[in-house]
């Protein structure tokens, strides 16, 4: 058996948490939770899903009021109100010619395609294309638009805003009030760019961790999602009666309705195989809080359940959410959603709206035809006319009740431009404390945290100087990367505060990379864990943390073996195996994703002046900790239930260790060797993705970038920016390239056959000399020309081409370290788009169809 807590203590922790595991296990949902006004001639399904009481009652007059707008406006202007195109494919003129009910911007667009759009220009977008909104000389409608951003730990789309840990960090805190304060500061920063409508809270509860959207859950614990539904949805929007949706607050939307956190293996977008009753008692509490807390959209997930697809799950979005449980507000789709519906594309799809979907969320160029697709649709009869009706009464009503009818324009809102509340102190202060709150201490031998700031200290590791990692995905652009220290001004580093705090105190701080010291410190602060990843592209195939690279290991070994005590600060998006890393440390501190206020670490792990904690450990687990890389499915209440850390553990400080000095570190080993997934919708950890031209080079942060004679832009291929573009002009010698910071060790590969694969489309012709690369370091790698295999490919189609490792490797590539997995370079003019790049071993049933070696 895998569990190793001294049994001592395992007997009290778990009768602690009982009482709390009990009423969520037992409820359908609590009383508070669900309402009232069942009756005997109710379906079965009502014995399942509540009738709520929802605190913001429908107004007569503004009831009457929408009625007759509906009556003045054709069914073009109505179509345009479901439509939801993204910033970087709109103009101010379209939005004058078509009146768009909303728009959004996407993780990583940004006002000019510039990343340090300051919010003065996230101000003037917003001005100019609400002006252009009810501009009514080409469409005829004066009907205010509304923008939608992704403000989900902080607004992280903007230089400077104040970052917030991700919502596995808050879950570990327990704190609904924190959470509500949060959203307030955070419905601040975004009312000061002039935007209305926030795409939060994520109320997924995550059951496989292997999910790459683990860390935007909560918890494992459908109560503890619950309470913080009600709590943010409260703090962005107000309180219904009271500063309902004022100058100081923005839409909520409870996402993404329902079971995203629930499919089979954790696939991202995948499959959620539960009954009816699982799918509410586990998956829909986040929206029985959200909805009774006054939450005025849901937005629609991308996954299935039980095989149907949300987007277009007639008896979920209709007969469950808007008629049974009385929700008035609009149903809005995520990224192209609708366009996953068999039958449907992006551009074609009526059954989203019959199923019950009130807006499209459809960026791309496809919005147009969509647009007039389902006007064609409604005069067809496809589509009625009453259910266009009913989604523009919801939409018109949730605008009216956001006072946008009455509003001063964006430019001209009481906190707009107010550029001094973005990143304030005061809002700084409070993601400070969220970051004290939420850390967890799951190991503290002999006592040695807290360490005293008037020592001399060793803080290394990748993440120790890094606030980009720290910070984790959904982080200025959309996966997190790309981003700098110099990208968070007023931020702190982990470093950069245990720094301020030790030199106060009169002791010494030393930071290095790789373990390296000018003096034996008295103790060493390693920071290291996982690099930042969204959605997709964060999946994995099981727990262990650094699978097949144990650089983080070795530097925590090299310092023990020293003889320098050694904590360890891990940051991640959820839950690993790190039972090595454990071993190899004194105390270890699960620090997820703290975001920009780095130095809320140092206020707990470090001690006040006369050897008194600042502050003591408060975070609990709020997902139960694995006891092996294969338990992936391990949550409270679950039959077997055998974690190496339940649910609701965390030390304070003088509390003895419940860890086993020796934990086990060797593991079940795979008999088949996995794919080494290189991109997969973007660039996969460890890869980083990076344009050269000529002697120049600059990693890819933005959806759209050019250096000197290449380009690149993402694309939709099968689902959201999932494929890029690259555009090399000839002007001088170019390449793209997927490079890692540290080499990389892949002998693996070697113990079979195995193929670099690429899923490529060629458009126009191809240059006589195209090269296929991999480098490992100086004058060390090896190339392939797939000029022939590019060309011999059909123009415009998606080909799979795939080049051998032995054949690089006997041109000198070696894979102990490899640097650059993937390089293609030209000095002519290629156009050529990549949806996916991997390394895959060649079974006995795989015919190996390599370009011929070189």
């Amino acid at each position: 058996m895998m569990l190793r807590i001294k049994p001592m203590y395992l007997k009290p922790l778990l009768l602690a948490l009982s009482s709390g595991l009990l009423l969520a296990a037992c409820s359908k949902p609590a009383p508070e939770q669900a309402a009232t006004e069942q009756s005997s001639e109710d379906v079965k399904e009502s014995h399942i899903w509540p009738k709520l009481t929802l605190p913001v009652p429908q107004d007569l007059a503004m009831e009457q009021s929408i009625t007759a707008l509906l009556a003045e406006m054709t069914l073009q202007q109505k179509i345009a109100q479901m439509i939801q195109p993204e910033i970087r494919d709109i103009s101010v003129e379209d939005m004058r010619k078509y009146g768009f009910g909303s728009y959004l911007n996407g993780g990583g667009a940004f006002p000019n395609d510039d990343k340090y759009a300051t919010p003065a220009d996230w101000i003037a977008l917003a001005d100019a294309l609400y002006q252009a909104s009810i501009d009514d000389s080409l469409d005829g409608s004066r009907i205010p638009t509304m923008w939608g951003t992704d403000a989900v730990h902080g607004h992280n789309n903007v230089i400077g805003a104040t970052i917030f840990p991700h919502n596995i960090g808050l879950g570990a805190a327990n704190n609904p009030a924190l959470i509500e304060q949060i959203a307030k500061v955070t419905a601040r920063e975004v009312m000061v760019t002039g935007i209305d409508w926030v795409f939060a809270p994520t109320v997924a509860v995550v059951r496989d961790d292997r999910w790459g959207r683990t860390y935007e859950g909560y918890s494992e614990q459908p109560k503890i999602v619950h309470d913080y539904a009600a709590a943010i949805v409260t703090g962005l929007q107000g309180t219904a009666g009271e500063n309902f949706l004022g100058d100081e607050q923005v839409i909520s939307t409870v996402k993404h309705f329902v079971g995203d956190g629930g499919t089979t293996r954790g696939v991202d977008q995948g499959n959620t195989e539960v009954t009816e009753q699982q799918l509410f008692d586990i998956h829909a509490q986040g929206y029985v809080g959200g909805l009774q807390a006054g939450a005025q959209s849901v937005m629609a997930s991308f996954n299935s359940w039980n095989g149907s697809k949300v987007h277009g799950n007639k008896h979920l979005l209709t007969d469950v959410l808007k008629d049974r449980m009385g929700f008035d507000g609009f149903i809005v789709g995520d990224w192209n959603g609708h366009g996953q519906i068999p039958g449907c594309t992006n551009d074609n799809c009526p059954q989203a709206a019959n199923a019950g979907l009130d807006i499209y969320m459809v960026p791309t160029q496809a919005w147009k035809p969509l647009y007039y697709n389902l006007i064609a649709q409604v005069e067809a009869g496809d589509i009625s006319m009453a259910r266009i009706d009913d989604a523009v009464r919801r939409i018109l009503r949730v605008k009216k009740r956001a006072g946008l009818f009455d509003k001063a324009s964006p430019a001209k809102r009481p906190l707009a431009g107010k550029t001094e509340l973005i990143g304030s102190a005061e809002h700084r202060a409070v993601a400070r404390d969220a970051v004290r709150q939420s850390l967890v201490l799951l190991k503290n031998t002999n006592q040695l945290l807290p360490l005293s700031p008037g020592q001399r200290l060793l803080v290394t590791g990748p993440g120790a100087d890094n606030i980009g990692q720290q910070a984790g995905g959904w982080t200025i652009s959309w996966q997190g990367t790309g981003n700098n220290n110099a990208d968070f001004p007023g931020g702190s580093s982990i470093y950069a505060g245990i720094k301020r705090q030790v030199e106060a105190a009169g002791g010494s701080v030393e930071l290095s990379s790789d373990g390296s010291y000018q003096q034996k410190p008295d103790a060493a602060i390693v920071v290291f864990g996982e690099e930042p990843y969204a959605e997709g592209n964060g999946d994995i195939d099981n727990l262990e943390y650094q699978r097949g690279n144990k650089t983080d290991l070795a530097l925590l070994k090299q310092l023990k073996a020293d003889g320098i005590p050694v904590v360890s600060l891990f940051i991640s998006g959820r839950p690993m195996w790190v039972n090595p890393e454990l071993n190899a440390s004194d105390a270890f501190v699960a620090i997820w994703l703290p975001g920009s206020e780095g130095e809320g670490v140092a206020d707990v792990i470090l001690t006040n002046a006369d050897g008194s904690p600042q502050y003591d450990f408060h975070g609990k687990l709020s997902f139960s900790w694995p006891a092996s890389p294969q338990q992936t499915v391990v949550n409270v209440g679950d039959a077997n239930y055998q974690p190496l850390l339940p649910y609701g553990f965390g030390l304070r400080y003088g509390e003895s260790n419940v860890l086993s000095a020796d934990l086990p570190e060797q593991i079940e080993q795979t008999t088949q060797l996995s794919d080494l997934v290189i991109f997969e919708r973007a660039p996969r950890s460890p890869w980083q993705l990076q344009l050269q031209s000529g002697t120049e080079n600059a990693a890819v942060v933005s959806s759209i970038q050019q250096l000197g004679a290449i380009s690149s832009r993402t694309f939709d291929k099968d689902v959201q920016e999932d494929a890029r573009r690259f555009e090399l002009d000839g002007s001088s010698n170019a390449a793209l390239a997927f490079i890692s910071t540290f080499p990389r060790d892949l002998r693996a590969y070697t113990e079979t056959d195995s193929q670099l694969t690429l899923l490529v489309k060629r458009l126009g012709d191809i240059p006589a000399n195209v090269t296929l690369s991999m480098a490992c370091g100086n004058n060390c790698g090896g190339k392939v020309n797939i000029s022939k295999a590019l060309t011999s490919m059909p123009e415009d189609e998606w080909q799979q081409l795939a080049v051998s490792l032995s054949c690089l490797q006997q041109q000198g590539m070696n894979l102990r370290q490899v640097s650059k997995v993937l390089a293609i370079e030209t000095n002519g003019a290629l156009t050529l788009s990549l949806a996916d790049a991997r390394i895959s071993p060649v079974t006995n049933n795989t015919e190996l169809s390599a370009v011929a070696c070189q």
